[in-house]
């Protein structure tokens, strides 16, 4: 531990660092937590990228699979949804929060002390109750549905509702999601 609080600074340079991007390590054992942070680094940024790139993605080839009418396209659609959110979504949110507790722990911040990383961490948990209280309980209705439609059929009018509802309910819950993002990235305050 004696060695991470010398190296709070290198982990986390001061904004008038210049064009310095590398900070040379002095020791083995200082390269050693520069190694271990950058792992931690990077699962938390593989996580948001797994997250946002599937919520994302997932919103636009559904809209659009929707729009098509046919049932077989919707019906796959959202069987995709529902594989891609337990693939990608659901691990994306485990590696973001992993990554960037264990951040905060080996660079020794306070995770609930800096105001940008509190809003941050408010951000994250505010999209999270929007999907797990709205969206997850109207895709899985979705779900439901078009295995009744699958092999061709009427999409019924519910169907349609729940899709209306899913994309506007998914947009607004992206939007703190992105918020979060960009407290993490530009540590305002």
């Amino acid at each position: 531990m004696q060695a991470l609080a010398g190296s709070r600074a290198r982990l986390h340079p001061p904004p008038n660092a210049g064009a310095r991007l590398h900070w040379p390590a002095q020791s083995a054992q200082l390269a050693r937590v520069d190694t271990v942070y950058a792992i931690a680094k990077f699962v938390h940024i593989t996580g948001v990228v797994m997250l946002m790139g599937n919520i994302t993605a997932t919103a636009i080839w559904k809209f659009f699979a929707d729009r098509t009418g046919d049932a077989r396209i919707v019906a796959f659609s959202q069987r995709l949804v529902t594989i891609t959110d337990w693939s990608l979504t659901f691990w994306g949110v485990i590696l973001t929060i992993a990554g960037g507790y264990w951040m905060a722990w080996l660079a020794e911040i306070n995770p609930f002390e800096p105001a940008w990383l509190i809003w941050g961490q408010v951000m994250f948990v505010a999209g999270g109750m929007i999907w797990l209280a709205i969206l997850v309980p109207v895709q899985i209705r979705q779900a439901r549905d078009a295995r009744g439609f699958a092999d061709g059929g009427e999409i019924p009018d519910r169907y349609r509702r729940d899709s209306r509802t899913w994309i506007i309910w998914g947009l607004i819950g992206t939007a703190p999601l992105v918020a979060a993002v960009w407290l993490m990235i530009a540590k305002p305050y």
